[in-house]
């Protein structure tokens, strides 16, 4: 059985250690004296960032845990990995909810709580593929942008000291609407600075996430099925491990109206079909490539299961909203690169006006509310309130492709 941690530290990542150990080491005593003893809220808590992020905390021993998440087989694993773990600290206030963080519930446990110290909300639609048709873009939207205000209004009645909300890298210089829903969400959290501390992070794509391509990889191999990836697309990677520290850093240590990216060489950067290649010679197997999905398939339904060929399609990406390339921050950004040795962060983002948001978010509100709307109006309507949108469509969907 592969190691998949080994395998992401030697192959894709390349690092022997997690590139935020020294500045999570520099900054102990400050994230010991925001987190021990503490109430914490996770919103999302149960999908790969958001335990990640759990298990960085739970070292500095917060009084209490509750983790809201939709998916009641993820809370139920989270719960299980942590009670397994040798000498991992859990509180013995320690909770799990499967509900839907705009509901009525979650208000009256917050209420019965009397708030938390600590909100950080992984809850998101984070695939490019979200954007398929009008429908898909309204439930993107509601979840990242309209639930995000719902959940910032119920907390300036339960004030925490801190709130975080995860942004993504795709959020610089959007060029699909779940990026440029980021970014609109990165304005909306920061209008409400002046009620509680906010911050938020972009950050490179985790390898191996819950849903990624790679981890569909794993899922594609159970199945004897061939394995696809783009060959000309571009991405940084960190580990699950680092996505948690990231997350942890930013939130504890994050001034108001600041977001953390890190500091990766453009060196470091991969293609999905370079570590494609690199998963099947770990395990032993021979890459047989193929110039279409059809043929992949029948290559993989003649072969006997003791075979250690396998078939893989790569393709030039042709789907919208794909950048070939990543980036961290836009022109005009004020970055502070000298703070943290693996972090960069863009200082004190001014505070936007809850007069533009409100106009943009009732706009919105009013397309849902027609009975026909097109996706279009939904772009036209985000490239007025945002002119760094520049989106990319190509008239295909990722969901058309293996």
């Amino acid at each position: 059985m592969l190691n998949i941690d080994k395998f992401i530290s030697e192959k894709v990542i390349k690092r022997p250690k997690s590139l935020f150990c020294d500045d999570i080491n520099a900054n102990h005593n400050t994230l010991l004296a925001r987190i021990k003893d503490k109430k914490i809220c996770v919103i999302g808590g149960a999908g790969s960032i958001g335990s990640s992020f759990i298990k960085a905390i739970l070292p500095f021993q917060p009084a209490e845990l509750i983790v809201v998440d939709l998916s009641e087989n993820n809370l139920a694993e989270l719960t299980r990995d942590l009670r397994s773990t040798a000498g991992l600290f859990v509180p013995s206030e320690y909770h799990t909810y499967a509900i839907d963080f705009s509901s009525p519930i979650f208000r009256k446990i917050l209420e019965s709580n009397g708030g938390c110290d600590v909100v950080a909300n992984f809850s998101a639609h984070k695939h490019v593929r979200s954007e398929e048709d009008r429908y898909s873009v309204e439930a993107l939207i509601e979840n990242n942008i309209l639930k995000a205000q719902k959940l910032l209004d119920l907390l300036t009645e339960f004030k925490p000291e801190r709130f975080f909300c995860v942004s993504t890298d795709k959020a610089a210089n959007p060029v699909n609407i779940m990026g440029a829903s980021k970014r609109i969400m990165e304005d909306l959290i920061m209008a409400y600075s002046d009620r509680f501390n906010v911050s938020t992070a972009r950050f490179a794509n985790v390898a191996f996430s819950n849903g990624s391509l790679p981890d569909g990889w794993i899922h594609r191999m159970l199945k004897r099925q061939p394995l696809s990836a783009p060959s000309d697309v571009k991405r940084y990677f960190v580990s699950p491990q680092e996505s948690g520290q990231i997350c942890v850093m930013a939130c504890l240590l994050g001034n108001n109206r600041e977001i953390f990216f890190p500091k990766l060489a453009e060196s470091s950067m991969m293609t999905f079909s370079s570590i494609c290649d690199e998963f099947l010679n770990a395990l032993g197997y021979e890459k047989v490539e193929f110039q279409t999905d059809d043929e992949a398939k029948a290559f993989m339904a003649s072969q006997p299961g003791n075979s250690l060929q396998y078939a893989v399609h790569y393709s030039v990406s042709d789907t919208s909203g794909e950048k070939p390339f990543e980036e961290f921050y836009s022109e005009g950004e004020n970055i502070d690169f000298s703070r943290f040795n693996s972090l960069g962060v863009i200082k004190q983002k001014p505070k936007p006006s809850f007069d533009d948001i409100n106009t943009f978010l009732g706009e919105i509100r009013h397309l849902f509310t027609q009975k026909e709307f097109l996706k279009r109006e939904i772009i036209s309507a985000i490239e007025e309130y945002l002119p760094s949108f520049n989106h990319d469509e190509r008239g295909k969907n990722l969901n058309y492709k293996m």
